[in-house]
């Protein structure tokens, strides 16, 4: 008598597969590419124009950073960045593809990794473009003042540029993950972004909790010479804390909720 036996595929062979997927779903959505050029194109655009701006007797004051004033416009291009991860994950709850997907890939785990590493990846490629964009184009401007890439903390800050864009990308898509909605994400991170950090700091005179804030910790990898509590490597590792808790707050609620 013979005995039926059913053979388990690991999960880890999903991956792939599920990568390719969310791979086609985002790129097919041309709201997704609309916010990743938005991000590289306000980011570079407010940048030059800030960089072409400088007089020689601004750029000959000593606290002037010649590596932080060619990413002037970062603050802007991470709505880009916003947008990009909330519509990444938004999408499939708002239109109910997500039952669909969930049971093309029963396994969660794997679903959710797949897509974060798409949007991680995605993010990190334009970051990258955009930050050694804005790094050559803004020290060319600013001729003599400016540094060259071998120069000390110049790397530095083209590779954390690109790396900040990507993980405020992943920190959105958590966030998305966790309440589900992409206007309520990009309603509340576009404000604590952009203005929190800069209302606590002036309401603190040494900096305070506006330090470990993810903008303004994640940004101590754009200075050359930071003066906060945290270095630049520390700074962003914040930041990188500030995206793990949202992540698990996204993996919580997409594994406990129905879809």
């Amino acid at each position: 008598m013979s005995t039926l036996t059913r053979t388990v595929v690991p999960p880890r062979f999903f991956f792939v597969p599920s990568m390719r997927s969310e791979w086609l779903k985002i790129v097919s959505i041309r709201g997704q590419w609309v916010a990743l050029a938005a991000a590289f194109l306000a980011t570079l655009g407010f940048s030059v124009l800030m960089s072409g701006s400088f007089t020689a007797q601004d750029m000959a004051e000593p606290d002037f950073d010649p590596l932080r004033s060619a990413y002037f416009g970062l603050n802007f291009g991470q709505i880009g960045m916003i947008s990009f991860g909330a519509i990444a994950v938004a999408g499939e709850y708002k239109t109910g593809a997500i039952r669909l997907s969930l049971v093309a890939v029963p396994h969660r785990g794997i679903f959710y990794a797949a897509k974060l590493a798409v949007i991680g990846a995605l993010s990190l490629a334009v970051g990258l473009v955009t930050s050694l964009t804005c790094f050559l184009i803004g020290q060319r401007l600013m001729g003599d003042h400016g540094v060259g890439l071998t120069d000390p903390g110049a790397l530095r800050s083209v590779i954390g540029c690109g790396l900040y864009l990507a993980l405020i990308a992943l920190f959105s898509a958590g966030a998305t993950a966790l309440v589900r909605s992409a206007p309520a994400v990009i309603c509340t991170l576009i404000p604590l972004l952009m203005m929190v950090s800069f209302i606590v700091g002036d309401l603190e005179d040494d900096g305070g909790i506006a330090d470990f804030l993810p903008d303004r910790a994640g940004q101590q990898i754009l200075l050359q010479d930071p003066s906060g509590p945290l270095s630049p490597w520390a700074g962003l590792g914040v930041l990188v804390l500030w995206t793990s808790a949202a992540l698990c707050a996204g993996w919580t609620r997409l594994q406990r909720r129905d879809a």
